[in-house]
Parts: C-alpha cells; structure tokens; sequence
C-alpha cells in the first residue's frame, strides 16, 4: 500500500495524477485525517480542480476552525475562485488568531496586490518588515508595488534592502549597444503553494501561467527564502 510519503514525494515532482491517486487511496481508509486532506487540496488546486480542492479546505476549517494555516490555504483557493471578499476576510481572520506571526501580513499584503490594494499592501509589508527586519522577501514584494505605484526611489530601496539581506550583488552590465527594452518587473518572490502552475486562462482574463511559472514557494526557514531569492534575482534579474 501506498504511503504518504511516497505521495509527498510525487507532489514535490509536479506528478499530481500519481500523487492524487495515492491520497485518494489513503483517505479512503483515513478519510478525516488532516495532513491527508491538506495534501490532497493543495494537488487538487495545483491542478485547477478548485472546488475539489476547497471541499477538502472546507473539512479541514471546520475540524479545526482556528488553525491559522488552514484558513490561509482556503483563502488561496477562494482568490483562484475569483472570491475575492471572501479570501481576504479568512486572511483577516488568519491574522487575527495568529497576530504576533509576521507571514499572515505579507501573505495578505501579496493578496492585496493582486486583487488591486496596492496602498492597503504596502501597509501590511510595512507592518510584516517592522515585526520581522531580515525578511527579504518583504522588503522584495514591497519595492514590487512601490514600483506599480510609480514610487521608483522607495521602491529602489526596497530591493536594495532585500538584496543587501540575502547577500545578492548585481552584476554590472557594460555595453556599448543601444539599450533593449526595459526588463519585465521580477514577479513577487512568495507565492502561495496553490498559485503554482495553474492552467492557462483565455487572453482576455488574467494569465496565472505567466506569473506563477517562474516562482516556487518560499517557505519559513529564513535559509530557504534567501535562497531562493537570490535564485529569482540571478534568473529574472531586477527592474530598477
């Protein structure tokens, strides 16, 4: 019989029919048992099966109805459902039984973002840099809506900050060819796991392909996120 590691493992790989096939088997023998069905939600929404996937974040919230990170992981799909009152009054309620944990205000602060809250995200990455200083990745995704607000020099030194943490050095450019087009803007360095690879959407409503493709989650371990941020820096290099 299968187990949840192996299931684990084929998730990690990106195989989500394999990975889904053995959580399903496992769930059909455990079928209340949490880590089973946070697994199987995050799969199910990596592989845009949205309402699958909140019907197993439905039964998670109300088994535990004040885990943080439940709630959290809801409030993604919600916002991949286009539901976006409801995601951000669950990522409210997040913070709200986890106040003293700077994540729940940058994870609302990339939501903000997204739904057009540019000013409301500042003030949440604002908040997420004064409880924790040495997060890069904040400082990162705030020079990121600065810069959408057109604040170019508060937004250079977000990522000069950013980069001074992880220990990134641009590399100088010397060229005597006509400029190129200026560079795509580096995409937000956080993403929620169930933002990742999601199907392409007509051309008239917003593409997640383009803008999650490139970025992966970064996790709490502070050594993970510098890493892959100086990672996002060397790929997509930085708009100044």
């Amino acid at each position: 019989m299968s187990d949840i590691n192996q299931g684990i493992s084929l998730y990690k790989e990106g195989k989500f029919e394999e990975a889904l096939e053995i959580f399903n088997q496992l769930l059909t023998n455990s079928p209340q048992q949490p880590l089973l069905l946070l697994h199987r939600g995050r799969i199910l929404s990596r592989m845009g099966k949205l309402d699958a996937a909140l019907e197993d974040f439905d039964l998670l919230v109300q088994a535990d109805n004040y885990n943080a990170d439940f709630i959290s992981d809801r409030a993604v799909v919600l916002h991949l459902l286009k539901r976006n009152e409801e995601a951000l009054a669950e990522l409210d309620r997040a913070l709200n039984l986890d106040p003293n944990n700077p994540y729940r205000y940058s994870s609302r602060a990339f939501l903000k973002d997204r739904i057009g809250d540019l000013k409301g995200a500042i003030a949440d990455y604002d908040k997420a840099i004064e409880m924790d200083p040495e997060d890069a990745v904040s400082y990162n995704n705030r020079g990121i809506v600065e810069e959408k607000l057109g604040y170019k020099e508060r937004s250079k030194k977000s990522f000069d900050k950013a980069d001074n943490l992880v220990g990134y050095q641009p590399k100088e450019q010397k060229s005597t060819n006509p400029p190129k087009d200026p560079p795509t803007p580096k995409p937000a360095a956080e993403t929620p796991e169930q933002l990742k690879n999601q199907p392409a959407k007509a051309s008239s409503e917003l593409s997640f392909t383009n803008y999650w493709k490139t970025v992966g989650r970064v996790l709490s371990d502070k050594n993970t996120r510098a890493e892959f941020f100086t990672f996002i820096q060397s790929k997509l290099g930085k708009k100044k």
